[in-house]
């Protein structure tokens, strides 16, 4: 079953669904499996995570380059924002997620504003709440000259 999954993990996976359907206990490659079902957990919180930082590079772009906004960073600040709502109303248990990693994520999404706008100085943690981040009405103001 081992070298399956190493070698055709499509042609695996169809072998084992077809297995767990039938209970076929004896021809499930149990680890895999198990394997398997926990990274359904990590894509979700992976999509949440890039959802996030995507969010905050827009924002950050927003604060610090007033003179330059647009409706397409507005834009995919609230794609970013309907897409983390969309995974967490699917997936409750990860309502807490974004919370959990705004501090992890941030630094990034500074590098990535960093790199695009050409400019330095942002904020070293993030500077909004994880509420503002999600909030659909929150739109940070132009950072003060």
């Amino acid at each position: 079953m081992s070298d399956l999954y190493e070698a055709d993990i499509t042609l695996w996976a169809n072998q084992q669904a077809d297995a767990l359907r039938r209970r076929a206990a004896n021809e499930i490659d149990w680890d895999n499996v198990a394997e398997e079902i926990a990274d359904v957990a990590r894509r979700n919180e992976d999509r949440i995570e890039g959802a996030l930082g995507t969010a905050i590079v827009h924002l950050l772009k927003w604060h610090y380059q007033p003179q330059a906004r647009s409706n397409a960073w507005k834009g995919v600040i609230v794609a970013e924002r309907d897409r983390i709502d969309r995974l967490v109303h699917r997936n409750p248990s990860l309502a807490s997620w974004p919370a959990t990693v705004l501090s992890q994520i941030y630094p990034a999404a500074r590098r990535q504003a960093e790199a695009e706008t050409g400019l330095t100085g942002f904020a070293s943690a993030c500077p909004w709440t994880v509420e503002q981040v999600l909030d659909h009405e929150f739109w940070p103001e132009p950072l003060a000259p």
